[in-house]
């Protein structure tokens, strides 16, 4: 991973992206429209997450299910693949709750010694 060359550079790149590990974490649950994950995600643009959606879905993380329906419906799912990211998403998304605290204060205690 630490060779400019390897392969798994581009999947971690993707798998730390914020918007990946909140994706993750709404379709835990199952498969939704492109509107839900959006409401769910606040602060997503409709592009990013239709460029993070592709890019999960090249990387086989997530599937696009098209609905032969007036007006046409789109879900996306989590893959078999996808699933396997939970619970590493899930890890760090609680380390990151759970030492907010601590991660406040050495912020306030960083800028309080920069020169202002």
């Amino acid at each position: 991973m630490l060779s400019s060359q390897c392969p798994s550079r581009t999947s971690l790149a993707r798998i730390a992206n914020k918007w990946t590990a909140m994706i993750v974490a709404v379709l835990e649950s199952g498969p939704m429209r492109f509107g839900d994950i959006r409401t769910a995600l606040e602060g997503i643009s409709g592009k990013v997450l239709t460029d993070t959606l592709r890019d999960l879905e090249r990387d086989g993380m997530v599937t696009r299910r098209t609905y032969a329906e007036v007006p046409p419906r789109v879900e996306y799912e989590l893959t078999p693949l996808g699933h396997t990211l939970e619970g590493p998403l899930t890890a760090l998304c609680r380390w990151a709750e759970d030492h907010i605290p601590e991660v406040l204060a050495a912020r306030d205690a960083y800028d309080d010694r920069r020169p202002k």
